[in-house]
Parts: C-alpha cells; sequence; structure tokens
C-alpha cells in the first residue's frame, strides 16, 4: 500500500506537471517540435523521481503543495490516511480537495479497520493486476512484430524489407534495425530512411519504450495516456523536421504524399507495439511539414532558454514561502491562513503551518501525528546538532513554545494537544533532555477564550500573536 500511495504522490505531482507543458506546446506551437519534446523530460523526472530540489521558480507554487517535513516529497495524499479518523488529502486546488474530502468515508469507532485501508488495499491490487495485464500485452505485442518480420530480407547495414509489413518502424533496443515495406521508390526511401535514422541517431528506440514503462506504472491517470500520445506526436514531428532541415524543402510535398499513402496502407496492416515506430498522426504530420519554416540560430537561443527554464521550473518543488508578512514575532501571517485545516491528519497542511512559525534556527525538526484515537495531537521534536550541548538544551524555556502552541490550536480545528520535544540523537538511540505540552483545555483558558476565532483572516490572527506578548506563558519545562 505504501508503494502505491507513493506512485499515486508521484502521479498527481506529474500530472500538473503535464498541463504546464501542455499549456506550453500550444503557447510554443510555431517552435521547432523538437522543444516541444525535451518538454516531455519534465514529466518523465516527475514520474520516475518521488524527491526533487525546492526552488520559488516552480510552477507548482500556484497549486501550493507543501514539502513533507523538508523530504524533497510532495505528498497530496497522506501516507497515513488508512489511519485517519477523518481521511484528508490535498489535491492542490481548493475546490478539488474540499470535493474528495467529502467523498472520503470516515472511520467508525467500533469497526476494526477503518474504512480507507479497505479502499487504499483493493486500489493497490487494482493497480497492480493493471501494471501486469499492460506488461504482458506490451511483451506479447512486441514479440508478434519480431515473429511477423523474423523472414525479412537485408537489404544494407541495418535496413531490412519484408512483405508482411506497410510502413516502416524502429524496431530493437541493442541492435536496432529499420525495417521498410517493399515497393517503396528510391526517392521516397531516401528521406523515409533519414526519418527513422534519426531515430536511432537520438536513441528514441530506448526513449519510448521507457516512456511506455512509466505509463505503464501510472496507467491509472488519464492525464498520463495524454501526455504519451503527445510526447509520441513531438517525436515524430520533431524527425520530420529533422529530415526536412538535412534535405531541403523541396521533398515537403513528395514527404506528405508518402506519409499519406503509407498510412493508407498502414489500416491493412496495423503495427499493433507501443514499443515499435509506426507512422502515426499522420494528418497533423503532413500539416507541420508544409507549414514548416526553419528557425534563424538566434530564435533557437532564446527557444532554448525558454524551454530550459521551463523545464526547471517543472522539475523543482516550490520553495517554502518566505516571511513576508512578518512582524517582530517572526510569523508568516500568509503561510499560516493559507494551511490552516480542520483536520489534525492532513499533514502537508500541519507542516506548512509549522514552517510558517519561528522555529529554532540550530536545530531540525520532524513531527508524528496522532490521529488513531482522541485526543489528536501532533509532536513536534527539534533535534539537536552537534554544535550543541546537552546543557544548553536544558536551558531552553517553553515560552517560545507555548506561544506557537496557542497559533496551532487555532489553525488546526480539531487538535487536542501540542508536545514538542528537545532530541538527542548524538548517542546510540534518541533521548528526550526536554518536553513541552500544551492543551487546548489549557491555551483556552489562558486566553479566555475558543482560540480557533482568531483564525478567520491575516487581521484576526495578527491580533491574537500582537496578545502572546501580554500573556503570561509557560517558561517550564517537563525534564524526563
Amino acid at each position: 500500500m505504501n508503494l502505491f500511495l507513493i506512485i499515486l504522490n508521484m502521479s498527481i505531482t506529474a500530472s500538473f506537471v503535464a498541463l504546464a507543458v501542455i499549456m506550453a506546446r500550444f503557447l510554443l506551437k510555431r517552435a521547432p517540435k523538437i522543444f516541444s519534446y525535451i518538454l516531455w523530460v519534465a514529466v518523465a523526472i516527475r514520474l520516475i523521481i518521488p524527491v526533487s530540489f525546492a526552488s520559488s521558480f516552480s510552477i507548482l507554487r500556484f497549486v501550493k503543495p507543501q514539502d513533507k517535513t523538508g523530504t524533497g516529497f510532495l505528498e497530496f495524499v497522506p501516507a497515513e490516511i488508512g489511519m485517519q479518523k477523518t481521511p484528508v488529502v490535498d489535491g492542490g486546488i481548493k475546490e478539488v480537495s474540499h470535493f474528495i474530502n467529502s467523498s472520503l468515508p470516515v472511520a467508525t469507532p467500533m469497526a476494526s479497520t477503518n474504512p480507507m485501508q479497505i479502499i487504499i488495499w483493493i486500489a493497490s491490487i487494482i493497480w497492480i493486476a493493471g501494471v501486469v495485464i499492460l506488461l504482458l500485452y506490451s511483451i506479447i505485442s512486441y514479440f508478434k512484430i519480431v515473429v511477423r518480420v523474423r523472414t525479412a530480407t537485408l537489404v544494407k547495414d541495418n535496413i531490412y524489407e519484408t512483405d508482411q509489413i506497410a510502413t516502416p518502424f524502429v524496431l530493437g533496443f541493442l541492435n536496432p534495425k529499420i525495417y521498410i515495406p517493399i515497393g517503396m521508390s528510391d526517392h521516397e526511401l531516401s528521406y523515409i530512411l533519414l526519418h527513422e535514422q534519426i531515430h536511432i541517431m537520438r536513441r528514441d528506440y530506448l526513449i519510448k519504450p521507457l516512456a511506455f514503462i512509466m505509463l505503464i506504472i501510472h496507467w491509472f491517470n488519464p492525464l498520463m495516456w495524454l501526455s504519451y500520445a503527445l510526447m509520441s506526436k513531438d517525436m515524430e514531428m520533431s524527425c520530420d523536421e529533422s529530415v526536412v532541415n538535412k534535405m531541403g524543402n523541396q521533398i515537403k510535398r513528395s514527404y506528405s504524399t508518402s506519409l499519406l499513402t503509407l498510412s493508407i496502407s498502414n489500416k491493412r496492416f496495423p503495427t499493433g507495439s507501443p514499443l515499435a515506430f509506426g507512422e502515426s498522426n499522420v494528418k497533423a504530420r503532413i500539416k507541420n511539414i508544409l507549414t514548416y519554416r526553419q528557425a534563424s540560430k538566434r530564435t533557437i537561443a532564446a527557444y532554448m532558454i525558454v524551454i530550459m527554464a521551463l523545464v526547471v521550473g517543472c522539475t523543482a518543488n516550490p520553495k517554502p514561502l518566505q516571511q513576508t508578512s512578518q512582524g517582530p514575532s517572526g510569523y508568516n501571517i500568509d503561510q499560516l491562513i493559507e494551511n490552516k485545516t480542520l483536520y489534525v491528519g492532513n499533514a502537508t497542511k500541519v507542516g506548512g503551518l509549522i514552517g510558517g512559525m519561528p522555529n529554532p534556527t540550530d536545530y531540525q525538526w520532524n513531527m508524528a501525528l496522532q490521529t488513531k484515537v482522541q485526543p489528536y495531537g501532533v509532536t513536534i521534536n527539534y533535534r539537536m546538532k552537534d554544535s550543541i550541548s546537552r546543557k544548553e538544551e536544558r536551558n531552553i524555556n517553553g515560552e517560545a513554545f507555548h506561544r506557537n502552541a496557542i497559533v496551532l490550536l487555532s489553525l488546526i480545528d480539531n487538535i487536542d494537544s501540542i508536545t514538542y520535544s528537545i532530541v538527542d540523537s548524538s548517542g546510540q538511540s534518541d533521548d528526550i533532555v526536554n518536553s513541552f505540552t500544551f492543551t487546548r483545555e489549557q491555551v483556552d483558558k489562558l486566553v479566555g477564550e475558543d482560540v480557533r476565532q482568531y483564525a478567520t483572516d491575516e487581521k484576526s490572527l495578527q491580533q491574537l500573536i500582537d496578545r502572546l506578548e501580554s500573556l503570561p506563558l509557560n517558561k517550564n519545562s517537563k525534564n524526563p
């Protein structure tokens, strides 16, 4: 189940990137298709690498997903969703998240199993079954083609001719071969062969199978099927443009006629394998060939800069929000309001809240959520660095933690307690040298009212933070 949730989160992240690439393709429709083809690298990275670096240039800042406690992994569906009493996901878009969360089943107190555990387990089984079926389909269809062209005749080098196919394609991984149908004229053969040779030169015969393997893993995502189709289209069009660049504009008409003829013949002889290079998207390719104009070096340089920027923006995680709304207290009001949540089980939002508060600069923090049974709570562990002595740890007072706890209790609706722990991990096992626990009952009594009413907007939250300066906050700790 954990693997499925990791794949699901990667697929959601890749979906937003795919939408950005599709939009960029539309805006760059007059650019050489090689640039659209390169853009799909960003989607591939998101599909196979679960973590990434952070940058303020990330396009994902528009959907505001949160990095899971600084790991570089964007978590839309929390790993502990199967154990949450009230399951919560972050779809990246508020309206989408609300729609999904409203349809998720809540846990039944007397039941032995959380309904979400069953749903995730069933989804995992379906996902594995889909992967196996598609993998078997691709292997079987590939070997069907291998059998079909086994009687092909060697023409020269790695070029083979056979009457069992109606369109040229490349087949093979280690030693790719070009297969052509019989009866092609010499002038057609020259640019058709060049097209397939460009595929081999660019290692497309490896790229397309790898892309299909990614599609198999993320088969449940419709956007990935669309992305695979568009990537294949860009691959073929960019090859067509390379042929025109090498052989001149005078071949455009005859090249287009050959593609049309091959497509008509291919209806009677389907290639049938996602791992072979058949001629596809013929109508769009012919239109692109006829309208294609080779770009100048200056234009190509400009496109390269744009594409590089887009790839970086698509592969980077959003950088944590800078504290633009900080006062002397050090709270990022915008980030806190953005991440307020009804449920402590929403790890993404809770992590965003903790990140928007003043935290000790000489510590690394992580969090643990208690969502299985009431009282619900969160424990925030601060790990001491080697440069900090154990004596210095014990001298830390709880006033700053008390202030943060009050703000957290105002912004997380169903949380009952906050615990802060100072952890020394320099030995063989973690050792808690200081801890502070604050409950909602204590905080509401101290403030004189329910602190959740201050989380309605930025102004109200700032009023609560200002009040904290005059409250008698706890400076004592519980030493283990």
